[in-house]
């Protein structure tokens, strides 16, 4: 029997202001809480809650842990590539 395999996550990509932010990043906890908020958003893409803006750009997504202090600002390509715009610890 073959192996079962869970639904593909997406795949996660910076904006250079993010990758910017992830450059200055030292701290193990800071990178631990990252990776965690990263993983969830990744298995499932729309489990952030939709900011107001315009119709005419993507629309971008939030994404708190209040346990890990992390939020994430997002957008969904039609290919499902998850694009971080910025990681802003709370």
């Amino acid at each position: 029997m073959p192996p079962q395999h869970g639904p593909r996550r997406a795949r996660i990509a910076f904006s250079d202001s993010a990758a910017k932010q992830l450059e200055n990043i030292t701290s193990e906890a800071e990178i631990h809480a990252l990776d965690r908020a990263l993983v969830v958003v990744s298995v499932d893409p729309e489990v952030g809650e939709t900011l107001p803006g315009d119709s005419a750009g993507p629309q971008l997504l939030q994404y708190t842990d209040d346990v890990e202090r992390v939020r994430l600002l997002y957008w969904v390509t039609a290919l499902r590539t998850v694009v971080v715009v910025a990681y802003i610890e709370v």
